[in-house]
């Protein structure tokens, strides 16, 4: 079982910018998507990004543009770039991952089955 790690969030006025880190405790490789996901209070976790190590990513639109998601394998780490955040950025984050079903990766967070402990972000306008 791939355990999870999240960190880097924290309190960032709009417009600011902030990286956040997972630590997986092993290498998932191709065989695995990754992605971030958050949940802001009373509304449904979302899909932001995902990404598999062939270079696959996507993107919701609600953060294309402004998030860049990226991994360095040697470090087992994902990474999620934020910029030009927004008061509505507010949630917690988290990453997750799957097993790698076809070439596309989902964004739905209901198709992933490993879960860090999530960080969370808050964006003051």
């Amino acid at each position: 079982q791939v355990h999870l790690v999240e960190s880097g969030g924290g309190s960032v006025q709009s417009g600011g910018s902030l990286r956040l880190s997972c630590a997986a405790s092993e290498y998932t490789g191709n065989g695995y998507c990754m992605g971030w996901f958050r949940q802001a209070p009373v509304k449904e976790r979302e899909g932001l990004a995902v990404t598999a190590t062939d270079g696959m990513i996507r993107y919701a639109d609600s953060v294309k543009g402004r998030f860049t998601i990226s991994q360095d394998n040697a470090k087992n780490t994902l990474y999620l770039q934020m910029n030009s955040l927004k008061p509505e950025d507010t949630a917690m984050y988290y990453c997750a991952t799957r097993r790698r079903s076809g070439w596309w990766c989902p964004l739905h967070p209901g198709e992933y089955n490993y879960w860090g402990q999530g960080t969370q972000v808050t964006v003051s306008s």
